[in-house]
């Protein structure tokens, strides 16, 4: 991997009217042309994203979006509703003022605070005229903040922009690592990775890829292998290994080969600690025993790829609760931002290793779903308890 993953890197969302200039602004910030930039309203309708180094902020993702006054008839509220998906995912909000009213901006700003979503209010167009005092006035005695003055065009104010972005930046990395306290400096992990449809050629999956890099920087011996040549790779050892980590769709055929010394667990369970609430998972998988030929299960996945035959989430889940529960089960499947607002007509959700998603979206995820008592679990931990194994498989 050349670059950061993007859900590891802090996302920065320009929020603001059509027009009030957020799109020469992110190509200021990102010294590109990124969005396109016009006098009509309207420009930007989906959300425009652009990864981006930004100095003393480090690896960082810049979202422009759609004016939150689009009054387009047939398009407005769906580009509103696109721009309101990225409070889901927003670590700092960067709202651009264009008027002395600000009626939309305040509303939008009240949203944000109240997500605990950290804002910095820009007025961006000081070359143009200066910024006014009621703007100023209205602002501080709304929202309690005061503007950021700048020029995308001259540059002016820039500096103290980004300074206020450094300043602001409250996120830090999850003190927990993806494998936790499983492993340790000189362990030998044996990884298990299925070699299939899902897996391009060539390549390998995110989780992979991150997992083996953590172990490397951990001090361990990871030693790969397909589910195929997992007795050999065990043969050629001098000691088992102290964990193995497998693909969750694999966990039955690795459990009952696997040395009785070493810890089992799943790349999409470890993934379920680093990016959600692990023990609320756990709990979650409980309900499966009081699911029903009536209910209804979601299953939402981050990743927006074509079905294959040997899919996970929407091919072997969903045949194994069926062969479980019934032929008649209920089963939405769900994938990418694509998420329900209303969660209570389902009786389980069932969530990927969400390795594309932040923490921060996942945890947004799961605090809903407790929210609305809907029970949410994901689908390594699924797969280890319809394999009847979950009591047997190491947690993070």
């Amino acid at each position: 991997m050349e670059q950061t993953p993007r859900s590891e890197r802090l996302h920065i969302v320009l929020y603001g009217c059509t027009n009030s200039g957020k799109s020469s602004l992110i190509n200021a910030l990102t010294g590109q042309t990124v969005s396109l930039v016009s006098d009509t309203p309207g420009t930007t309708t989906d959300p425009v994203s652009k990864a981006m180094e930004l100095p003393g902020l480090g690896a960082c993702v810049l979202i422009d979006t759609a004016g939150f006054d689009d009054t387009n008839e047939s398009l407005g509220k769906l580009r509103i509703d696109r721009t309101r998906r990225t409070l889901q995912s927003a670590d700092i909000a960067i709202v651009v003022l264009s008027s002395e009213e600000l009626s939309p901006e305040l509303e939008w700003i009240t949203q944000l605070q109240e997500k605990n979503i950290p804002v910095i209010p820009v007025f961006n167009k000081a070359d143009i005229h200066a910024c006014p005092d009621a703007l100023r006035t209205t602002l501080k005695e709304k929202t309690g903040l005061s503007p950021i003055i700048v020029s995308a065009h001259t540059g002016f104010g820039m500096d103290t922009l980004l300074e206020t972005l450094r300043s602001t930046n409250t996120r830090t990395q999850s003190a927990e690592t993806i494998t936790g306290s499983l492993v340790s400096e000189g362990d030998t992990v044996l990884l298990v990775m299925p070699q299939d449809a899902q897996a391009p050629k060539g390549r390998l999956i995110l989780p992979q890829v991150q997992t083996i890099r953590e172990l490397l920087d951990k001090g361990c011996l990871p030693i790969c292998c397909t589910p195929d040549t997992m007795k050999q790779a065990l043969d050629a050892l001098q000691h088992p290994p102290k964990l193995i980590i497998t693909d969750s769709q694999a966990f039955k055929n690795v459990y009952e080969i696997k040395p009785a010394a070493s810890l089992l667990t799943s790349f999409s369970i470890l993934f379920a600690a680093y990016k959600g609430d692990i023990d609320s998972f756990v709990q979650g998988a409980q309900a499966i025993a009081s699911l029903t030929p009536h209910s209804k299960v979601l299953i939402a996945e981050a990743c927006t790829h074509a079905p294959v035959t040997e899919d996970i989430g929407r091919v072997k889940i969903p045949a194994l609760l069926r062969k479980r529960i019934s032929s008649s089960l209920q089963i939405e499947i769900v994938s990418g931002k694509d998420f329900p607002e209303d969660l209570t007509p389902y009786d389980l959700i069932i969530h990927c290793g969400a390795c594309m998603f932040t923490r921060k979206m996942v945890m947004n995820r799961s605090e809903r779903a407790q929210q609305q008592h809907v029970p949410m679990t994901n689908y390594g931990i699924t797969m280890a308890y319809l394999t009847g194994i979950l009591d047997k498989v190491a947690l993070p």
